[in-house]
């Protein structure tokens, strides 16, 4: 198997292109600007499992005509059989919330290894529907919960018992179901750790494949659960929902500060998310042929794009304003695509000086778009073996020579200034969930975690510093036992300088930082889409808009859901 490191020596010719810099790539305002992409990990998981024709059917099916009860699917894949379990309970309307804090929820599931009989049904279900109250095993890698849309949830079923069709102006609004709150994996609550399911689970071998894929269950499951309901309800007038409606409807998500310190603290998992974007982007600059086909489907796609941002519904101003400038961006990026250009270098340096970070970043992914052939593969490098390694002998000039060229984005902000050491990130003894608050509160101080890369380099070169005038021969090592406050920061220094991207070049500790960046470009890699801002510490969004339907596997399968539209009517 071919690996990142020679395929991107095969592009580092003398007429290869080379990848974007870091200091454009891994700023923090562009990282916020991703959108979806091929490479995301929902399209990956899709076309996983229409390309090798999973099997997947209830093994039990126990609802009630009101929808309340247990279903089990059993999951066939080439490499394992799996069971998504799943617990329908009803939920009062005072006790549905959204929150992290809530302990109560319309559903619960868990994805298993192997059949599940009886008793260890029993087991789950004792445990499943209590969330973080309760406890697994390691058969089961991923938990999660989510509620009915309120909007959307009855109105559809009410639709359905009536023998008509939702309306799809309606459902643009809120393009989901379901909304889930929470996706559990990695050992938590007695799970299964990444270890195992990587080596042991090799059809979720991928980072977070088998998260996306209890979701994927999910919004198939609201589907299904719906149209149940409706038929009992009436029976005589009842209608199915035609299938490019259902499609059309995604999963909700809400998502808040819980997955902003991933970024942070997975540098080198990070920087291979980026660097296979990146690459996929070089490939396509350097061999990607601009031929009359090709600037067709580049014209349908902007067009794609533009209507899918209209149907973006969101009160968020911030939000409300970023999507009319990308609306902007892209009609000026359709006009200059329909003039004469040669390569897409042109058309990339036109963006950058002519559109947002958001528009640029989204004609990024039209760009990966067009060419499956170019792009595709580089989806099995997605993985890093995730340690930091101190090399002890390193001299401490060199040591000083690779902060000062790494991170001259860090020693270049002036950290004495007020609100620069502000922000405080912590987790909160509650939930275990992670929370933005001031320095100038002593429990949050108190409890905070190491997310400010940026002023950690500072303070590690201040020292090194000092020390390499008195002792300029040493190595590593001897700075490490009069320094050994500095090993964390000098390990993940030296081991960063082997990679290109990885480090989020901002100060994370800014009394202005916007931790919406950070979990948009998180979700981004995800493959979410319809992001709407309820605050600057979370945001609701939709999953699998557009996305093929479990009767899909087995048929054709053309990989054509980016940006989706709505369906005529």
């Amino acid at each position: 198997m071919t690996t990142p490191a020679a395929i991107q020596t095969s592009l580092r010719g003398d007429n290869a292109l080379p990848l974007r810099p870091a200091e454009q790539v891994m700023n923090l305002e562009r990282l916020g600007a991703m959108h979806q992409s091929r490479l995301s990990f929902m399209r990956t998981l899709v076309r996983r499992i229409m390309r090798e024709r999973w099997q997947i059917e209830p093994a039990r099916f126990e609802l009630d005509q009101d929808g309340y009860g247990t279903v089990v699917y059993e999951v066939r894949a080439p490499q394992g059989l799996y069971s998504f379990v799943l617990f329908s309970n009803y939920l009062s309307p005072e006790a549905r919330n959204d929150r992290v804090i809530a302990t109560q929820w319309d559903l619960t599931m868990a994805l298993v290894e192997g059949e599940v009989d009886d008793i260890y049904l029993e087991k789950l279900r004792q445990n499943v529907p209590k969330q973080e109250a309760g406890r697994v095993d390691a058969r089961v890698f991923v938990l999660s919960r989510a509620n009915r849309s309120a909007r959307n949830f009855d109105y559809v079923v009410e639709q359905l018992a009536k023998g008509e069709q939702p309306d799809i102006e309606r459902i643009a609004k809120v393009g989901y179901l379901y909304r889930t709150t929470a996706v559990y994996g990695s050992g938590k609550l007695g799970m299964a750790d990444w270890e195992k399911v990587r080596t042991h689970y090799k059809d979720f071998a991928r980072p977070f494949a088998a998260e996306m894929f209890v979701c994927l269950m999910l919004r198939n499951f609201s589907l299904l659960q719906a149209e149940h309901i409706a038929r009992h309800r009436a029976p005589e007038r009842f209608q199915p929902m035609k299938p490019e409606i259902k499609r059309y409807f995604g999963i909700g998500n809400s998502t808040g500060l819980g997955m902003a310190p991933y970024l942070v603290n997975h540098p080198l998992l990070i920087n291979q998310w980026v660097e296979m974007r990146e690459l996929a982007l070089a490939r396509v600059r350097t061999l990607g042929a601009i031929t009359p086909r090709i600037r067709e489907q580049l014209n349908e796609l902007i067009n794609r794009c533009t209507g899918h941002t209209r149907e973006i519904w969101t009160e968020d101003e911030w939000q409300t304003r970023n999507n009319q400038q990308v609306l902007v961006d892209l009609e000026a990026l359709a006009a200059q695509a329909a003039q004469p250009f040669e390569n897409w270098d042109g058309l990339l340096d036109w963006s950058q000086q002519h559109c947002s970070l958001q528009g640029q970043e989204m004609l990024v992914s039209i760009l990966l778009e067009l060419y499956p052939e170019l792009v595709d593969d580089l989806e099995d490098f997605h993985c890093a073996e995730e340690f930091l390694d101190l090399d002890p002998l390193m001299p401490l000039q060199t040591l000083k020579d690779v902060i000062e060229n790494r991170y001259a984005w860090a020693l270049a902000i002036d950290f004495s200034v007020e609100g620069t050491r502000e922000t405080c990130w912590y987790r909160s003894e509650e939930k275990m969930e992670p929370r933005l608050g001031s320095v100038a509160d002593a429990e949050a101080k108190k409890k905070q975690m190491a997310l400010g890369v940026g002023y950690a380099v500072r303070k590690c070169y201040d020292q090194l510093c000092e020390y390499v005038e008195q002792h300029p021969d040493h190595t590593t090592a001897r700075f490490m036992v009069a320094r050994p406050k500095m090993r964390g920061i000098v390990r993940r220094i030296q081991s960063m300088n082997r990679c290109i991207y990885g480090d989020i070049q901002a100060n994370l500790l800014d009394r202005n930082v916007l931790p919406m960046h950070l979990l948009r470009c998180k979700l981004a890699f995800f493959g979410v889409s319809k992001f709407d801002p309820r605050s600057r510490l979370w945001v609701r969004n939709t999953m699998f808009q557009g996305a093929p339907l479990l009767e899909d596997i087995g048929k054709q399968f053309g990989d054509d859901w980016f940006m989706p539209l709505a369906p005529q009517q």
